[in-house]
């Protein structure tokens, strides 16, 4: 198993930058996959990014792609979304999700509000 725990939401003006991290405990050696995902009010849980480990692939959803970078920091088992030229329609619960062995596991959201 795995617990997950993200730290860096906040509030920020359009255009800004924040940067999310997401670090896993109890058993990360079994994640192949981990990625962030966010939830507007009224609207479905959509993936944000995403990044095998240990190949390092991404992927990107379309509205965030060329302003948002995931990455991971393997010696600290801990993935970051860089969120850049933020946009007010990004605001969202962002939830950090890994998925060990066939199981999914999910982080208790933080919350990014982007002021216009």
């Amino acid at each position: 198993q795995v617990q997950l725990v993200e730290s860096g939401g906040g509030l920020v003006q359009a255009g800004g930058s924040l940067r999310l991290s997401c670090a896993a405990s109890g058993s990360p050696d079994r994640i192949g996959a981990m990625g962030w995902y966010r939830q507007a009010p009224g609207k479905q849980r959509e993936l944000v990014a995403r990044i095998t480990i240990p190949e390092g692939t991404t992927n990107y959803a379309d509205s965030v792609k060329g302003r948002f970078t995931i990455s991971r920091d393997n010696a600290k088992n801990t993935v970051y979304l860089q969120m850049s030229s933020l946009k007010p329609e990004d605001t969202a619960v962002y939830y950090c999700h890994a998925v060990w062995y066939t199981r999914n596991y999910w982080g208790q959201g933080t919350q990014v509000t982007v002021s216009s």
